[in-house]
């Protein structure tokens, strides 16, 4: 079994650039679960980044500051080398806006993170309401954290108060996902078998069950446009929903194993999906075909043994802001860059037992998570950055992408351009 087809040269695939990495504290608590970093996320404007460090312990570092001393004072950055837990009096109006390190303390094992940032023409959906318990302004940034015990805790990022405690899931509450339009809509993927709709203008108040899924839901995402949900989970599950009428759309069919995690392209024209089956694929979401297929393991494993003991479960995939590249962890070691042109990883980089990655805002750094086990020591909660590929986009790619923002595939075909034309913008060339 190999990392890559006979038709690559591995020694010729160019190696990701080290940028720093954020090592968790030894943990205090005697409990050998809950230790891995399930989760990582940067804020949408790039001013935070936040990381799950194992047990209950979120971790929210000023990116800019973070990657300015990884430049100054080489990769190493130890976490716990400022305090910053907070307190209520150091969660005062002045610090607000003033990006600082904050440790929060979540009470339970913290299976994922999303920031949202509120846009105070987006109004609440539920008209009938005109009082509500907080004002979100336009310079909120919030951090919804999901726990354990199937609660979801929503935290002011700047001064670091609780705002809600959000309980109706009652199993883990593995991914979170915040719409992008800033209307401060929230969707939780739950082991449930359930998603579950939050209006955080509304007090946090849930809007909608989204039931389908015969087992656990692994992860959710919203398009860029906020009108499509895409869920995963457990028996091969890939569902669409039109979230404007909360109703399922389609099931994309293909994969083979448990699908782990989803994501969107920025112009909403593509959907990646990693599953356990060693695959990656890249949908056209429109209409459910798979455009691309990135193999983790070579042979291919056939479909009923997909998965399982061959250490090539892929954990993670993540979308790159300009539309060219995605990102995916597996089970072999190494963190993987794709481009969408290519069938073979364009850089990769090593890092065991990765479960987590997401790109910076600009696109710039890969972070990625991991649980890292020895026979003397764990290291949990970690996190490492790699610089990812660099590449200028071509007027044609912005083009492209600017046209499938507010064009779905069936006005693509519909087009009075030559079929070369419709071909590049759908993505089959």
């Amino acid at each position: 079994m190999a990392s890559f087809p006979p038709s690559v040269n591995e020694k010729l695939i160019a190696r990701s650039r080290p940028i720093g990495e954020l090592l968790a504290p030894t943990s205090p608590f005697d409990k050998k679960c809950g230790r891995e970093n399930w989760t990582v996320a940067f804020a949408p404007d790039g001013s935070y980044f936040a990381w799950s460090q194992g047990h209950r312990i979120v971790k929210l570092v000023p990116w800019t500051q973070c990657f300015n001393n990884f430049l100054l004072h080489g990769t190493k950055n130890v976490a716990n080398s400022v305090n910053a837990r907070l307190s209520r009096q150091n969660s005062d109006s002045g610090q607000k806006n003033k990006p600082c390190e904050h440790i929060i303390d979540c009470g339970d094992i913290v299976w994922s993170l999303a920031f949202g940032s509120s846009v105070p023409e987006k109004q609440s959906r539920c008209v009938n309401i005109e009082w509500h318990r907080f004002k979100f302004g336009q310079d909120q940034l919030l951090l919804a954290t999901g726990l354990n015990n199937g609660r979801i805790k929503i935290w002011d990022v700047y001064t670091g108060k609780l705002l809600l405690n959000l309980m109706d899931h009652t199993e883990v509450v593995r991914d979170l996902t915040f719409a992008p339009d800033g209307s401060l809509i929230l969707v939780s993927a739950s082991r449930d078998k359930t998603l579950r709709v939050w209006d955080l203008k509304d007090d946090g108040n849930m809007m909608k069950v989204l039931r389908g899924h015969q087992n656990w839901v692994y992860g959710c995402a919203f398009s860029p446009d906020s009108s499509i949900l895409c869920s995963v989970g457990a028996s091969k599950a890939v569902f669409l929903w039109d979230m404007d009428k909360y109703s399922m759309i389609r099931k994309l069919e293909g994969h083979h194993n448990d699908v782990v995690a989803c994501e969107f392209s920025p112009d909403g024209a593509l959907l990646a999906t990693a599953s356990y089956d060693t695959l990656v694929y890249v949908w056209d979401p429109h209409i459910g075909v798979i455009l691309m297929e990135f193999g983790h393991l070579f042979p291919a494993p056939t479909p009923i043994f997909a998965g399982g003991a061959n250490d090539r479960w892929v954990r993670s995939v993540s979308f790159s802001h300009d539309g060219l590249h995605i990102a995916s962890l597996a089970d072999d070691k190494m963190v993987r860059f794709w481009s969408i042109e290519e069938d073979y990883p364009v850089q990769v980089a090593p890092l065991n037992n990765g479960l987590c990655c997401a790109f910076s805002t600009d696109g710039s750094v890969l972070a990625a998570g991991q649980v890292y086990l020895t026979l003397m020591q764990t290291h949990d909660g970690s996190v490492y950055f790699w610089a990812t590929p660099k590449h200028v986009s071509s007027l044609q790619h912005l083009c492209r992408m600017a046209i499938r923002r507010v064009m779905p595939t069936s006005q693509v075909k519909n087009l009075p351009v030559p079929s070369k034309v419709v071909e590049f913008l759908s993505y089959l060339t």
